[in-house]
C-alpha cells in the first residue's frame, strides 16, 4: 500500500501545493495532523482547526465546516468512503493533482504559489468572513490594503464552538444559564472588537443552528428530528419562536455596553435565513432591539431576493447576499452533497440574475449590499454583476487579494 495514490476532489485549497503529515483518525485535536473523517460536522471543530489538512468521504464545496476550512486556509480533499480506511500513518497531499499518496517515502515536491486574483481595488468595502480572533489578526496584518476591509462577519455558532458552549442547553437552562451564555458570547466579542482597526466593525450573524448540527453539540435540551433540516426550523423561523434567545441577546448587548461604552456600537447584528419584509419586521420586534442597534439581513433564499427592496424599507441597515445557500435553493442542489456537485453551479445564470436583482434593489434605495464570493468566482462575478458596495470572502482567499500589489 505504501506509495499508492488515491485520487480525490479538492473542496478547499491552501497556501502550499504539497503538504505532508500524519493522519489523525480521532475526534481529538492533533496540531499539524491531517484529519481523516467520514464527513465534516460541528463536533469536529477543535480537531479541524488544529489540522494542517482534512480528508473526508462526503461533503460539498460550501458546507459550513468546509467554509471554516476555506477561511483558515486548511485544504480539504474528498475521496471515496472506501479509501478512508487506508489513510493511516504519514501521507502526502498534492493539491494540484487533487490526490493523496500513502506512506512516508512520497516525494514532497516544492510548494508553489497559488494563482493570482483581481486587485484589492475590486473588493470595494470588503467584509472578511471569519471563524475566530486569529482571522482578524491575519487580515489586519496583511499590509496597507488591510484598511480596505470595513467589516468582519462572524457566525454566533462559531463563537459557541470556540468557547465550548452548548447554546440550546444554555437557552433551556433558565435565567442564570441564559445570562451566562450571553456573558460568554460578549466576552469573545469584546476581544474581537479590541483587535479591530479604527474604521472597522464586527457583524454578528445571530444564532442559526440547524437541528442536525445542534444534535452534535447538545446534551440536555430536546432537539427536533427533521427529515430535511436545511429547509427546517432554523434562522429567522427559529429565532421568532425563542424568548430565551431574546433574553440571551439582551445579555450580550448589555454586557457589551457595560464593558465597551460607545464602542459597543461597532458590533452590528444580522438576521439569518429571512424570507421577506414581514418576517424581518416581526423578528426585530420580537427581539425588542433598541433603535440604535443596526440589524441587517441575509439574502439567501429566492423569496428574499424578490423581497430585497421591501426588506430594506422595513429597516434593514444593509444586505448580505449569502450565495452559498442561495445557489442550493435556486438549483435544488444540496451544497454538502457531493453526489449533486455538478448541479451546484456557483456561476449559473439564474443565480447571477438573483444576485444582480439584490444589488440593484440596494442601489435603488441607498442600502449597502455585500456579496459573498469564492476566490475562484471573484473575477467572474466582477465581469458579470453590477458593482456592489463590497465583496465578502473567507479569510485566506481575501488575504490573497489584499496582498496583490
Amino acid at each position: 500500500m505504501n506509495g499508492r495514490r488515491i485520487q480525490g476532489f479538492l473542496l478547499t485549497g491552501g497556501a502550499q501545493s504539497v503538504l505532508r503529515g500524519t493522519c489523525n483518525r480521532t475526534r481529538s485535536p492533533q496540531e499539524g495532523s491531517i484529519l481523516v473523517a467520514p464527513s465534516l460536522e460541528a463536533g469536529l471543530y477543535e480537531a479541524i482547526v488544529a489540522a494542517s489538512a482534512v480528508v473526508c468521504g462526503a461533503g460539498g464545496l460550501t458546507g459550513h465546516m468546509q467554509s471554516l476550512c476555506r477561511g483558515r486556509g486548511i485544504p480539504v480533499l474528498r475521496v471515496d468512503q472506501a479509501d478512508l480506511a487506508d489513510l493511516v500513518g504519514e501521507v502526502t497531499l498534492y493539491l494540484e493533482s487533487q490526490s493523496i499518496v500513502l506512506g512516508s517515502d512520497a516525494t514532497a515536491g516544492i510548494p508553489g504559489p497559488r494563482t493570482g486574483s483581481p486587485t484589492p481595488d475590486d473588493l470595494g468595502s470588503a467584509c472578511a468572513v471569519i471563524a475566530d480572533l486569529q482571522d482578524i489578526q491575519t487580515i489586519n496584518s496583511s499590509g496597507p490594503n488591510a484598511k480596505r476591509v470595513e467589516s468582519f462577519f462572524i457566525r454566533e455558532e462559531f463563537l459557541c464552538l470556540a468557547a465550548g458552549l452548548r447554546p440550546l442547553d444554555a437557552l433551556d437552562g433558565g435565567p442564570a444559564a441564559i445570562a451566562a451564555y450571553g456573558q460568554a458570547i460578549a466576552d469573545r466579542l469584546c476581544t474581537f472588537v479590541e483587535a479591530l482597526l479604527p474604521d472597522q466593525r464586527l457583524v454578528l450573524r445571530l444564532l442559526d443552528l440547524r437541528s442536525d448540527h445542534a444534535a452534535g453539540v447538545t446534551e440536555q435540551a430536546e432537539v427536533a428530528v427533521e427529515p430535511n433540516p436545511e429547509l427546517g426550523l432554523h434562522g429567522a423561523r427559529w429565532l421568532l419562536g425563542s424568548a430565551a434567545y431574546r433574553d440571551a441577546l439582551h445579555a450580550v448587548l448589555g454586557s457589551l455596553r457595560e464593558r465597551l461604552g460607545e464602542v459597543a456600537g461597532r458590533v452590528h447584528l444580522s438576521v439569518p435565513f429571512v424570507n421577506d419584509a414581514e418576517e424581518f419586521a416581526q423578528l426585530r420586534a420580537n427581539l425588542q432591539l433598541p433603535d440604535e442597534v443596526p440589524m441587517s439581513a441575509f439574502i439567501e433564499t429566492p423569496a428574499a431576493v424578490h423581497a430585497a427592496m421591501a426588506i430594506c424599507a422595513a429597516g434593514a441597515s444593509e444586505l448580505f447576499v449569502g450565495t452559498k445557500d442561495l445557489i442550493q435553493f435556486y438549483l435544488a442542489a444540496d451544497r454538502s452533497n457531493h453526489l449533486v456537485a455538478e448541479s451546484y453551479q456557483t456561476r449559473h445564470p439564474a443565480v447571477l440574475d438573483g444576485v444582480r436583482r439584490v444589488v440593484e434593489s440596494g442601489k435603488a434605495v441607498g442600502t449597502p449590499v455585500r456579496v459573498f464570493s469564492l476566490g475562484s468566482d471573484f473575477a467572474h462575478y466582477l465581469d458579470r454583476l453590477p458593482t456592489p458596495d463590497g465583496y465578502m470572502m473567507c479569510t485566506a482567499e481575501l488575504r490573497e487579494v489584499l496582498l496583490q500589489p
